[in-house]
């Protein structure tokens, strides 16, 4: 299509920051507040209160289960996971081949090989049935994708699903091949809910352009996969137990921290572009972390602590607090995750959120079409004559 060259042009900040670019009935983040939801529901509530499938059914169908309905919605996502069999046989091949990129990227392709294999259709021309149909395939089938590409990387079998475990369960139980610890089961299930949305994010906007253009449910998620993969949007929690690491003891906190800021380093895992209070999500995740106690929390409180008055001793005015990411390796490598699955498990509960994004978008079909300012050089130019080929 076309540019529409008599629309006004509407200048806009870098990044497209504060820049309303659409209505939204999922959620929304109020960064001065501190506070995010889900509908119309507290994101961290529902995440103490809440299971997994609970919020999932919030964000897909606009409301939270009964228990029948929460008995159906469960049976019929759990007998989702399971794989169709030309994807089971093509995922050796796919993780081999990303075997040093890891399993996120070898989720594009698997993504959109589960696609084509359930003949998901433009969402354009299925109707909201359909559309939800192929959502909730794809969301059920993430964990089962994410588990089976870790473990063959590694050189193991693939863990069959289980749907007599809850959603959080089977993807401990699909990563490690043993059966999960509870306690465990329900802190990664926490951490699920907490991040399954969180705004026009950079990956949810990736999802919703796509999904403008009228594409099929697995070519929006497997785009939203694609901007996740940047360090920029979705990896920094490992690189927040880099930190730690880096620090080692609590001795080192202090001459660590202050030669950081001194040169003007990032420190992972603090400050965020929306927020400009404490994270609730770290904030819960801090409460799980001090539940299970140790060594490596201890040391976590006490660079928090540091970091935060270094900060205001050394650059007043510049406040920042933990986010997400920090306490969500803490938390994540507590329960037994490898570093390399911290940012894929955040793809499997985002996806959810991604689904519910498309979802809305599907029923606007006005595509996504900003223009840019050229900035090059002059045109038309004269395009100079070919040079003569030598004989």
């Amino acid at each position: 299509m076309g540019i529409n060259r008599t629309a006004p042009r509407v200048d806009v900040p870098r990044g497209l920051a504060g820049v309303v670019v659409t209505d939204t009935e999922v959620g929304d983040v109020r960064g001065t507040e501190g506070f995010y939801h889900y509908r119309q529901y507290s994101a961290v509530e529902l995440a103490r209160t809440r299971g997994f499938e609970d919020v999932w059914h919030l964000l897909l169908h606009g409301e939270l289960p009964g228990p029948d309905r929460r008995a159906a919605f469960t049976a019929e996502t759990a007998a989702l996971r399971r794989l169709p069999d030309e994807v089971r046989a093509a995922l050796p091949a796919i993780a081999a081949a990303s075997r040093t990129s890891g399993p996120l990227a070898g989720m594009r392709t698997a993504l959109s090989l589960l696609g084509a294999a359930k003949g998901f259709r433009p969402v354009y021309d299925i109707d909201a049935g359909r559309r939800r149909a192929d959502a909730l395939a794809a969301c059920a089938a993430v964990p089962t994708l994410l588990t089976a590409l870790y473990r063959l990387g590694r050189g193991l079998d693939p863990v069959e699903p289980r749907e007599d475990l809850s959603h959080a369960a089977d993807y401990l139980y699909m990563l490690t091949g043993e059966e999960p610890d509870p306690r465990q089961a329900r802190a990664v299930e926490q951490y699920l809910i907490s991040t399954i949305d969180h705004g026009f994010n950079a990956s949810t906007f990736t999802a919703r352009v796509i999904a403008s253009t009228g594409a099929d449910v697995a070519a929006c998620l497997t785009g939203a996969v694609g901007a996740l993969s940047g360090p920029l949007h979705g990896g920094a929690p490992s690189r927040a137990l880099d930190t730690l690491d880096a620090i080692g003891t609590p001795d080192r906190t202090d001459a660590w921290i202050r030669e950081r800021v001194l040169a003007g380093d990032r420190i992972m895992g603090f400050g965020h572009p929306v927020y400009r209070t404490e994270d609730p999500r770290s904030r819960m995740l801090r409460e799980i972390a001090l539940g299970f106690g140790g060594p490596r929390v201890d040391l976590a409180v006490q660079v928090e602590r540091q970091v935060e008055a270094i900060l205001a001793e050394l650059k007043p005015g510049r406040e920042l607090h933990t986010n997400v990411e920090y306490y969500a390796g803490v938390v994540m490598e507590l329960c037994g995750l490898p570093r390399e699955m911290f940012t894929p498990t955040f793809a499997a509960a985002r996806v959810v959120g991604w689904s519910a994004n498309i979802l809305e978008q599907a029923e606007d079909s006005k595509i996504i079409r900003p223009v840019a300012r050229y900035v090059g050089p002059q045109a038309p130019a004269p395009v100079p004559a070919p040079v003569p080929v030598p004989a």
